[in-house]
């Protein structure tokens, strides 16, 4: 394995054997090859792929999709059926709640027992044992048996053993998903401290944002199957198209993943994506200027997203997106701090009860920025639209971000089978820049228009 390769998977797979009676187990001891009493669940099936050193590699997909069984494997903790595992430095992980952990122990007897399985010396774990217990900040219970903790005050004390461990690979498996938000975003800023460090890190979560946010490269599995591995931004559109398609039609979507994201198809995608971002990127200067008088917006025929996803159509179609000015223009390059319109039309193929609109507008990276909803609950929406009504649909919006590029969501709800669900759906339907300007003060993504102010202090005598 090549030294800048941290993780390498290569075929692995694990298959489980279910019995439907206890005894069948027996038989199939007794009788070896002659029968098989027993049938297959694949809980993972020939995921294959490597991570770099110092790379945060998200992993996605619906519960029971193999995740916690990849990295399980990973771990060392499970033993595929077959395949090869291969991994370079220390490992440390947060799989399941509290594994790792002798709950009749106490939490201080838990960070030596737990530090010295991940390679740690007693002498080491002693001179760093306050650093954890601050960080844990679980208090008198530190000397308690963890089975009077509470779920969160275990994630707390397992994630600070982990991180003061030193890891050169680091896992962690939705765990973080039980803390309070205070311990949560105390966890996340430690995450990207530790990213700066070259760590390489696996992570799981259910919630996208995070996901674009935190990773480099995100896998998608689905059934035990490894159907994507590519930008955040990309696989998590895809997920999100599989998840919210119906039933019948997510084999399908299935195939197109697969196909969109294998061979030279994943190679020209993501290469054409990833040229596209870094030019983007490139033009993204923090930037503020009240004078915006002299500038003008425009169009250019040419700036189209290359990542367009289209949810499955449940009888409504969206098309036609585009973003006008004041005057009624269509225009992709916007100024800052004027005014502008976000349309699309909708076809009603069948007739829907409880309809909304929405927008979302995104980041380069797929970050949610911040979008509107034409109600503000199913039952403030449109009773009633019927079978083949076209609405154009209208969004005023502000324009309060700094310069770079930006991309709009589209999506239309209804009651489907007594449940709120998206009918259609146009993830990345347009995209729009913010113009560069002169003389500029506000950083970051969004404008907040804060108006700088000092004043000098006389010297103390």
């Amino acid at each position: 394995m090549s030294s800048d390769i941290a993780i390498s998977v290569s075929g692995l797979s694990k298959c489980y054997q279910i019995y439907d009676r206890p005894q069948d187990r027996l038989l199939q001891m007794l009788l070896r090859n002659k029968k098989q009493y027993y049938q297959e669940f694949w809980a993972l099936n020939e995921a294959s792929f490597e991570v770099k050193n110092g790379e945060t590699v998200g992993i996605v997909g619906r519960n029971g999709s193999g995740k916690s069984t990849l990295l399980q494997i990973i771990c060392g903790t499970l033993t595929p059926s077959s395949g090869v595992v291969k991994t370079q430095g220390r490992i440390a992980a947060l799989l399941e709640l509290g594994s790792g952990f002798n709950p009749e122990f106490t939490g201080r007897e838990n960070v030596f027992f737990n530090a010295s399985i991940l390679g740690l010396e007693e002498e080491e774990t002693a001179r760093r044992f306050d650093e954890i217990a601050a960080f844990a900040d679980i208090g008198e219970f530190i000397d308690q048996p963890v089975s009077s903790y509470s779920s969160g005050m275990v994630v707390r004390l397992a994630f600070a053993v982990a991180i003061n461990v030193d890891p050169e690979i680091l896992i962690i498996d939705e765990a973080l998903a039980v803390g309070d938000e205070l311990f949560q975003r105390k966890c996340f800023s430690r995450i990207e401290a530790i990213k700066k460090t070259g760590t390489t890190i696996l992570f799981v979560s259910h919630s996208c944002a995070t996901i674009v946010e935190l990773c480099d490269r995100v896998i998608l599995l689905e059934g035990g199957e490894q159907l994507a591995i590519g930008s955040p931004k990309q696989v998590v559109s895809r997920y999100q198209k599989l998840i919210y398609a119906p039933a019948e039609k997510q084999q399908a979507i299935r195939d197109e993943i697969k196909a969109s994201f294998g061979g030279t198809a994943n190679s020209s995608l993501e290469v054409s994506v990833r040229q596209q971002e870094e030019a983007e990127k490139s033009e993204t200067l923090p930037n503020d200027s009240r004078d915006n008088d002299g500038m003008d917006d425009k169009f250019d025929p040419g700036l189209k997203p290359v990542s367009t996803v289209y949810y499955e159509s449940i009888g409504a179609k969206i098309d036609s997106f585009k973003i006008v000015n004041s005057v009624g223009d269509q225009v992709n390059h916007l100024v800052r701090g004027r005014r502008y319109r976000y349309t699309y039309t909708v076809r009603f193929e069948q007739a829907h009860f409880n309809v909304r609109f929405g927008m979302m507008i995104k980041t380069l990276t797929g970050l949610d920025l911040g979008g509107a909803v034409s109600a503000s609950s199913s039952g403030d929406a449109i009773d009633c639209v019927e079978r083949g009504q076209q609405c154009i649909v209208e969004f005023d919006f502000r324009c309060s971000l700094n310069p770079g590029t930006y991309f709009l969501n589209s999506g239309v709800l209804a009651d489907v089978n007594g449940v709120e669900s998206y009918i259609h759906r146009v993830i990345d339907s347009t995209m729009f820049k913010v113009q560069p300007e002169t003389d500029a003060l506000s950083t970051g993504v969004i404008d907040f228009d804060c108006q700088p102010f000092f004043e000098p202090l006389e010297p103390e005598n």
